[in-house]
């Protein structure tokens, strides 16, 4: 999954600093309801990292039914607070 091809597809756009706050919430909301329905557990990962990043992750017990689904998504969130200094 590519970070500009899910804002694209969720959003409408890529650049996200032009979208209107309603356009936000109605994308992620779309979001949300793929990863819900998604049973492809690499698809439901790539989609809860977008979510993540996004700000609007389920938190991890929710999103996820194995710990080891669990701990890869603290190692990448622990990746992603190294990356921006946190």
């Amino acid at each position: 999954m590519d970070f500009q091809d899910l804002l694209t597809r969720y959003f409408g756009q890529a650049d996200i600093d032009a979208l209107q706050p309603a356009a936000v919430e109605a994308g992620l909301e779309r979001v949300r309801v793929d990863f819900g329905l998604e049973k492809d557990p690499g698809r439901r990962f790539g989609l809860w990292t977008f979510m993540y990043m996004m700000g609007n992750a389920p938190d991890l017990d929710v999103a996820f039914k194995s710990a080891e689904d669990r701990d890869a998504a603290r190692n990448f969130m622990d990746m992603v607070d190294r990356m921006s200094g946190d």
